[in-house]
């Protein structure tokens, strides 16, 4: 694939989120924010979409989904939420050993997310479990793949997690695992055990937890697939009968020239539609799933920039950069060169509204997104967000 010139683009971070990989889908990726370099001036005010007006909530069970980071600084606005995942805890596994979790980031950080249940008693906050290590009294031991291989090891784990729940009034636990049989970031994995241990990590916690608390997961693009000695990823049929929803990490699908988010589009390699149909096609119902959004354009998974929040697309620079080209195919927008090159799919709150009408119309539970602070600082994508899950 021909590699695009890097423009000096947004006075920013450029994001890479942790999600479902595309041309090939088993792309390593990197995990640290990559800087990109500043305009010298800016050419013209940043250029914001409208937001429409808030729609009432509707309490029958919908899903308005964020995934809140350790690193992030934003406090969210829970009125235009209903769920936080707090990304991440962490395990801590010695010689393959479980000895404890932990959040990462600061206490400081998780507590002030907690708090928001004071001031929205109906805001839902999880805890969402990585495969990753950050910490730096941590190092990486083995991590899900590890954990799985000793009963003892999971029932512990699961007896933290209830403590956990109970003594910071949280609603659920949230697992992402990326993925059995596949190793992404260094954690071990075991391609003759690890789908199957996934399995019963769940069933372990659904025994420990009961049914006050609910489990989800990250769910990828592909259901387990077989390849020598074993499975790589996650067997959906039996995660379903102990796990409330799948949070299907609708992004990432690909990488340009072709839209990562595509509602539905062959030229990616993957799409939102072929993604929930896995699902379906297991025989999940709808309702327990929900769909994915990025807050943040893909430009590469191996070329700098990779990855662009929104806030920081919208301060691209126009000498160099048209934003809100819109593709009928894929039902996404994207951001070219001028010289009319590609140069990376999004999100915008036409797309959103699309994809929530769709989702509502399949019966989905409701929309998630990674993460929030990819938002810009009125609130653009995760008003729209709302508003596509609460239509009726």
């Amino acid at each position: 694939m021909k590699k695009f010139s890097i423009w000096p683009a947004i006075a920013a971070i450029a994001f890479l989120a942790s999600s479902c990989g595309g041309g090939g889908g088993e792309k390593e990726k990197p995990l640290d924010p990559e800087p990109v370099t500043p305009v010298a001036e800016e050419i013209d005010p940043p250029i914001y979409e409208p937001i429409a007006a808030v729609n009432p909530r509707i309490d029958d069970g919908r899903h308005a989904t964020a995934y809140v980071t350790y690193y992030g600084s934003l406090i969210p606005d829970g009125k235009v939420i209903t769920h936080i995942n707090y990304a991440f805890a962490e395990l801590y596994m010695v010689d393959g050993v479980y000895k404890k979790f932990d959040v990462q980031g600061t206490k400081a950080r998780f507590q002030n997310i907690v708090n928001l249940k004071k001031t929205y008693p109906d805001l839902k906050i999880c805890i969402s479990f990585t495969h990753g290590v950050a910490n730096s009294d941590n190092k990486q031991g083995g991590s899900f793949s590890g954990l799985c291989k000793s009963e003892d090891n999971m029932r512990r784990f699961a007896e933290d997690v209830l403590k956990f729940l109970q003594d910071n009034n949280l609603d659920g636990v949230d697992l992402d695992w990326e993925f059995p049989g596949l190793s992404w970031s260094g954690a071990a994995c075991d391609v003759s055990c690890d789908t199957e241990n996934y399995v019963k990590l769940v069933k372990q916690l659904r025994e420990t937890l009961g049914d006050k608390y609910t489990i989800s997961y990250a769910g990828y693009c592909f259901d387990k697939q077989a390849v020598t000695g074993g499975y790589k990823f996650i067997d959906v049929k039996e995660m379903d009968k102990y796990v409330d929803y799948v949070n299907i990490m609708c992004y990432d699908f690909d990488e340009a020239p072709h839209h990562h988010s595509a509602l539905s589009d062959t030229r990616a390699y993957r799409d939102c539609n072929r993604a929930v149909n896995v699902y379906l096609n297991a025989g999940i119902a709808p309702n327990k799933l929900v769909l994915g959004i990025p807050f943040y354009g893909r430009h590469s998974f191996s070329t700098s920039p990779t990855a662009v929040n929104y806030k920081s697309i919208l301060n691209l620079d126009p000498k160099k950069y048209r934003r809100n080209k819109w593709d009928a195919t894929a039902n996404c927008p994207y951001v070219e060169t001028m010289q009319g090159v590609f140069y990376m799919g999004y999100d915008n709150p036409k797309s959103i509204g699309i994809k929530g009408e769709w989702a509502r119309k399949k019966g989905l539970l409701g929309l998630m997104y990674w993460d929030y602070d990819g938002d810009d600082a009125k609130g653009t994508l995760r008003t729209a967000v709302w508003n596509a899950v609460m239509t009726p």
